[in-house]
């Protein structure tokens, strides 16, 4: 299972690096999202899942699952939405403005 969740994780980390790299402002936005997301794969992949009960105290001892890497991902969750939303806001701010959602027409002139 965790030989298909790395491949899975470099493949969005492989199509994540293709879209930074355009040179259109959309496809930024959704490649930070797409790399966002196989962080969470990752984080997900290293805590490992494991089987046992929920960690309350109870009469009998046994095993417990951890339930940080579950909330550390659903933290980064919250987080990487807030700022993709702000960022959509921002580009589309932008293109009003610009008229032009390609980062090289943004940039301007390079006498200005």
């Amino acid at each position: 299972m965790e030989t298909l969740m790395v491949l899975l994780i470099g493949i969005f980390v492989s199509v994540a690096t293709y879209l930074l790299l355009s040179k259109n402002i959309i496809r930024i936005i959704i490649g930070t999202a797409l790399l966002s997301h196989a962080v969470h794969l990752l984080i997900l992949t290293i805590g490992e899942v494991k089987k046992g009960d929920v960690p309350l105290l109870k009469e009998k001892p046994g095993p417990y699952t951890d339930a940080l890497p579950q909330a550390l991902i659903l933290t980064a969750i919250v987080i990487s939405f807030a700022v993709t939303a702000f960022v959509l806001v921002l580009a589309y701010r932008a293109y009003a403005k610009n008229g032009t959602d390609d980062v090289e027409e943004m940039r301007g002139d390079e006498l200005e």
